[in-house]
């Protein structure tokens, strides 16, 4: 988490961060029983949710089991292991990030290119309504 706030400082944006420490605060740690703060190994699941404001604004909901979903204005991008995620916020605030359309079937998908190989791509839904941020990446 400390890495995704030093990719949006160097960026020149500002991150708002909630934690959910404990298993009776995280979402996905219902096992732990009722009341519980602990996972039954007694170790302390952390989830934070991120929030970059701007253009695209970043929304960031890191989980204990190492994945995120990080959302770029209104495009979610499902899974992402926790430890790429500041890769992930480089290549859109640098510019590397594009939608690639096609009018036949009509489609618009957004790619978010990250070193080594790794590109993510999430389709993007209600083509009639796309942010400003979304319309300026279009290839």
């Amino acid at each position: 988490m400390a890495a995704v706030l030093a990719v949006a400082e160097e960026y020149g944006r500002q991150a708002s961060v909630e934690h959910s420490i404990g298993a009776d605060q995280s979402g996905r740690r219902l096992g732990a029983g009722a009341f519980s703060v602990a996972d039954p190994d007694g170790s302390l699941p952390h989830e934070a949710f991120i929030e970059i404001p701007g253009c695209p604004t970043v929304q960031i909901h890191t989980f204990s089991e190492g994945d995120a979903n990080i959302t770029l204005d209104t495009v979610e991008f499902t899974g992402v292991p926790r430890e790429q995620a500041p890769a992930f916020l480089d290549a859109v605030f640098g510019g590397r990030a594009w939608i690639r359309t096609r009018l036949f079937p009509a489609s618009q998908v957004l790619i978010v290119p990250l070193p080594g190989d790794v590109t993510y791509k999430e389709p993007v839904l209600g083509t009639g309504n796309l942010t400003p941020w979304l319309n300026s990446i279009i290839r």
